[in-house]
């Protein structure tokens, strides 16, 4: 797989979360409302300013990172679920 996110953009792989607990039981969409969590793969260049100038991301490859369950666009490349997110919608970036 290789893709470029452009910009301020972020291409996640994550996988979405069950629609039955392990013991069968339906879980219900407003329990999965949780944040969603996923490994950044690839990062654009950064976010274009008023000025013109590049700001530099503040997430790199292999960052664990936190975003809202409808953020993003959903892709699917070789069987593998990934998210194509702006650096915005990212809430956070998981401490190892």
């Amino acid at each position: 797989m290789n893709l470029k996110p452009l910009k301020d953009r972020v291409l996640v792989k994550y996988s979405e979360e069950p629609e039955k607990s392990a013991g069968g039981l339906y879980i219900p969409d407003t329990a999965k409302e949780k944040p969603q969590k996923g490994e950044i793969v690839a990062v654009g260049s950064g976010k274009i300013t008023d000025d013109g100038k590049v700001q530099k991301m503040e997430v790199k490859v292999g960052d664990i990172v936190l975003f809202e369950k409808y953020s993003g666009s959903k892709i699917n490349i070789d069987e593998t679920e990934y998210l194509i997110l702006r650096e915005d919608d990212i809430l956070g970036i998981v401490q190892k």
